[in-house]
């Protein structure tokens, strides 16, 4: 990996979480600039700045993870620097490559869309560039590899789709977690123990879907003896595809909202 100057403008929750996964990675040696007014402070090694710096002063690479409205208070900035990153990659849900290329001139813009288990290198990151060469495809690969499992999209319209599931995924996760300890509590559990409880089944259950070759279905019906306890709860979540359209309509809700802050954007 090069191990030219790396900016990353935001360390919010993502980018923060970012941050804390490439430190955590084995061998990350690359020194780091966070660009952000409002962190109240950042590990040691990595140096922190209140605002971007003025003039021709700019990074090999450039990771930008603001909030998409923050994007018209970058504008002017970039737009007074006589070039861009040689290297960007942009976070920002539904903003589009062209858009991005507009405001930061880089020689190569790739989205990202990272989840927030990337802090613990648990995570997952899409990506897409519309145009990009091998190596710099693999350096793009490489810059998030240590924080989990690179994914590749093929076109930039199905980034809505996969920051609906992967990038929005977690909340919805932990919604259920919440949820399925809520109900063991319903049934009277003390409430700290079924989350606990709950939050370890859906750990060692993503765990053993992943390195299985067997679908969901199948493993689910492993667990379901017929006339059981299991096929009983199924039998709930399965009538009338109740768990299925409810996590349809969930998805769409997030695209839709992507492809409004995609509007947005265009619109500067």
């Amino acid at each position: 990996m090069t191990a030219g100057a790396l900016w990353l403008i935001g360390a919010g929750n993502m980018g923060g979480a970012m941050l804390r996964g490439w430190l955590a990675s084995t061998g990350w040696n690359r020194p780091i600039t966070v660009i952000d007014p409002f962190v109240g402070s950042v590990p040691e090694g990595v140096t922190l700045l209140r605002e971007i710096p003025a003039g021709d002063v700019r990074p090999d690479t450039l990771v930008l993870a603001v909030k998409p409205q923050q994007l018209g208070d970058l504008r002017p900035v970039f737009a007074a620097k006589p070039g861009g990153p040689r290297l960007m990659l942009s976070i920002l849900a539904g903003v589009e490559t062209e858009t991005l290329n507009e405001i930061f001139h880089a020689d190569v813009t790739v989205r990202a869309m990272p989840n927030l288990p990337v802090s613990i290198g648990e995570g997952v990151t899409a990506l897409y560039a519309a145009d990009i060469d091998g190596g710099t495809r693999g350096e793009a690969a490489g810059l998030v590899s240590p924080l989990g499992l690179v994914e590749w999209i093929d076109e930039e319209a199905l980034f809505d789709a996969v920051t609906a599931l992967s990038g929005c995924g977690p909340g919805f996760l932990f919604r259920f977690i919440e949820a399925m300890a809520d109900a063991g509590e319903a049934l009277g559990l003390p409430a700290e123990q079924a989350l606990r409880l709950a939050t370890a089944t859906v750990k060692g259950s993503a765990l053993l879907a992943s390195a299985s070759d067997e679908s969901p279905s199948i493993l689910a019906d492993r667990v379901a003896s017929p006339g059981g306890s299991t096929r009983e709860g199924l039998n709930v979540l399965d009538h009338d595809a109740a768990l299925k359209t409810l996590m349809r309509e969930t998805l769409s809700a997030s695209a839709r909202r992507n492809a409004e802050l995609a509007a947005a954007a265009r619109a500067g």
